[in-house]
């Protein structure tokens, strides 16, 4: 790799199953014969970008607001009877075009 590559020696390391080998343990790995060492390079590393002392700000900044009570969900032939109700009954004639959706505000 120096000579092909330019990368020195001492920026090179052998891993085997994942793990970084010394020179003293080749030996003792008891390697196979179509077993696979890998030639890796040492990376220069960098600062994290983003400093983790505003980690979770906005969580901590916004009040906490109390859930409120609510009636509870009809089921059931009455789910039904308030969808009907709903989509049929109390529609209102709409002109041509896209029909808006339940929480659309224009």
């Amino acid at each position: 790799m120096q000579i092909l590559e330019g990368i020195p020696i001492k920026d090179q390391f052998l891993t085997y199953n994942g793990k970084p080998l010394q020179a003293d343990t080749m030996t003792n790995l008891g390697l196979t014969e179509y077993c696979t060492i890998d030639l890796c390079c040492r990376l220069v590393g960098g600062k994290v970008h983003g400093s983790l002392a505003r980690a979770g700000k906005v969580k901590g900044q916004t009040p906490k607001v109390e859930k409120k009570e609510k009636r509870k969900q009809k089921t059931g032939r009455a789910k039904r009877r308030m969808q009907y109700t709903r989509r049929f009954v109390n529609a209102v004639a709409t002109g041509p075009g896209r029909r808006r959706g339940p929480n659309a505000n224009s």
